[in-house]
């Protein structure tokens, strides 16, 4: 069987990831598109085999429609939860991009949409399928570093002048866009959610950065007395990785969330080092496939609304923070 996706948003990350993605895998298929440039995309719509184009107007029609049964949501932060909502009310499964949406609020009445409609809701976070960052997270619940007591993780790329990711009526910034890679990134090494933070961020003279910050950096408390502390930049060259210090040794993790460049993990125990470099692998082949197996087997997806509403919370909290100068605590139930 195939679950069929409708992708709403036909922009870079739709173009250059997820359409190739998905047309690898057996159990998915595009089968619509929703763009506010209908006869832009007619184009790559013939290129994927996708039949139906539909304006953003046309959304519902296409809800409606019996060409999908789930949608793929690659749309800026602030308007993710208003196509969910109404994808959820339509019965059908919702992939959304992280952050998940612009406020703790919106978050919650997604989540609950999807729960109301019995349908699955899934916060798109590649990573929880890629082969390095597995290993790496395995290395360490395995005790291979022993306890692990502080995390630090670096995500920076140069951001084009006219990126909606820079405009703040989108909730855009480097702190949700690529911090957010961070900051799943850290709750899953201590396996725990953080009880406080504080944040710090930076403004430039440089026109890219009139609505937004350049960069942003987070210290996050943890339970046992564990830490973790982040930066993400739009301002500087592309670099991204992960270091986890523990008792007993340490995990390196570089090209750490880019989904271009294949991963490297190097484990340090004393003077022994064991570096493995993964293969590269289609990420958002592998998180389409994960989904639609999901909904194939009636299954609900590890990373889930309550995921994406978890980050988005602490998000706002590391927000709130730099915009302060005060730390601010977190509340979060463990998951």
């Amino acid at each position: 069987m195939t679950v069929r996706y409708a992708v709403v948003g036909a922009g870079w990350i739709s173009q250059i990831a997820f359409l190739p993605g998905t047309a690898q895998v057996e159990n998915s298929e595009v089968t619509a598109l929703v763009t506010g440039n209908s006869e832009g995309v007619r184009r790559l719509a013939d290129y994927y085999g996708i039949k139906h184009i539909y304006s953003y107007e046309q959304y519902d029609q296409m809800l409606s429609d019996v060409v999908a049964d789930a949608i793929y949501i690659a749309l800026p932060n602030s308007m993710h939860a208003v196509y969910t909502i109404r994808a959820a009310q339509a019965g059908k499964h919702i992939l959304v991009e992280k952050p998940l949406a612009a406020s703790v609020e919106e978050c919650e009445t997604m989540v609950s949409a999807a729960r109301d409609a019995g349908v699955f809701l899934m916060t798109a976070y590649r990573l929880h399928n890629e082969p390095g960052n597995l290993h790496a997270l395995k290395l360490i619940k395995d005790g291979a570093i022993g306890d692990p007591r502080a995390y630090s993780s670096l995500f920076s790329f140069m951001a084009g002048p006219k990126n909606h990711r820079l405009q703040a009526s989108h909730w855009g910034g480097p702190l949700q866009d690529i911090g957010v890679y961070c900051l799943n990134a850290v709750r899953h090494v201590f396996e725990d959610e953080p009880t406080e933070v504080s944040a710090a961020r930076n403004t430039v003279n440089d026109p890219r950065f009139s609505e937004v910050e350049e960069s942003i950096a987070a210290t996050l408390m943890f339970p046992k007395g564990r830490i973790g502390q982040f930066i993400a930049s739009f301002g500087a060259e592309q670099l991204d990785m992960n270091r986890v210090a523990g008792t007993a040794g340490e995990i390196a993790v570089e090209s750490a969330f880019d989904f271009q460049t294949p991963t490297t993990v190097r484990l340090t125990c004393g003077s022994e080092v064991i570096e493995h470099q993964f293969p590269q692998t289609d990420q958002f082949a592998g998180q389409s496939a994960y989904f639609s197996d999901c909904i194939l087997k009636n299954v609900a997806p590890e990373s889930d609304g309550e995921e994406g509403l978890a980050d988005v919370a602490i998000l706002c909290a590391i927000e709130s923070s730099a915009q302060s100068g005060a730390p601010r605590p977190v509340d979060l139930k463990p998951r």
